[in-house]
């Protein structure tokens, strides 16, 4: 994966402004830190491994987004989680999974994966395909601790608009965690325009793709984080011509 870009911002206050919220966070792609292995390229959003900084701890219940590129035929082995939610979310090439609780499972571009390793479980992801494989792997803490492990992944066709891939009612086809958070992804054409979901509270966006030049300039890898507040509607995002694939979160 190339360097990603370090770009100028407008403001943080005049973002601020134009989106009507509060405590606005950006975390440029360049800023991320990095983690750079014969077999794996990480960026991660915030704190992670030997990566330590008490600015960047996390944002609420989101404490992990790291962007890995896997080389072919390799890939992290058994080892522990306990007490996290653990969402992967597939972007290129293809991930075989295998855990404690007897799932051996193939996570395909497109496809969204779920674990709770609650009281613990064990897991590797290996890449065995051909070719490097992206993905995009999230850590969200739990509301309570000690619940039993469970394992979930299923495709997720993206037709336009704001695709839900975690939603508390499990709203059209969404996986649940535990944790009251919601998770949408979209993928804008070039140029295209989609407006935020009507939503208050946390909210963090990650670029996954693309790049977006309206109500800010963002490119890929940048994260924006804030407290929304539903003084006024707030402006659509707008693509640039290289179109952007996007996530949101709505955190609690």
């Amino acid at each position: 994966m190339p360097t990603p870009p370090i770009h100028s911002m407008s403001s943080l206050a005049g973002l601020a402004g134009a989106l009507a919220v509060d405590d606005l966070v950006l975390r440029p792609a360049g800023e991320r830190f990095h983690s750079q292995l014969d077999w794996l390229d990480s960026w991660h959003s915030f704190s992670f491994s030997s990566h330590y900084d008490p600015a960047w701890m996390g944002f609420g219940p989101l404490l992990v987004i790291n962007d890995d590129t896997i080389a072919a035929g390799m890939g992290f082995g058994m080892h522990p989680h306990r007490d996290m939610e653990i969402i992967t979310v597939m972007v290129e090439g293809e991930l075989h999974h295998r855990d404690s609780l007897g799932h051996a499972e193939v996570l395909r571009a497109g496809e969204v994966q779920r674990m709770s390793a609650g009281t613990g479980v064990v897991h590797s992801e290996m890449n065995l395909g051909q070719s490097p494989c992206r993905l995009l792997q999230i850590w969200i803490e739990p509301s309570s601790t000690g619940i039993p492990p469970a394992y979930e992944q299923k495709p997720f066709p993206l037709p336009g608009g704001w695709t839900p891939l975690l939603d508390p009612d499990r709203t059209d086809g969404a996986m649940a965690i535990h944790r009251p958070v919601q998770l949408w992804r979209a993928r804008l054409q070039p140029a295209e325009s989609l407006a935020l979901p009507p939503l208050s509270g946390a909210l963090w966006l990650q670029l996954i793709d693309g790049a977006l030049e309206q109500p800010w300039q963002l490119l890929r890898g940048d994260g924006l984080g804030w407290q929304h507040q539903p003084k006024a509607a707030a402006p659509a995002l707008t693509a640039t011509a290289a179109g952007a694939d996007l996530l949101l979160f709505a955190l609690h």
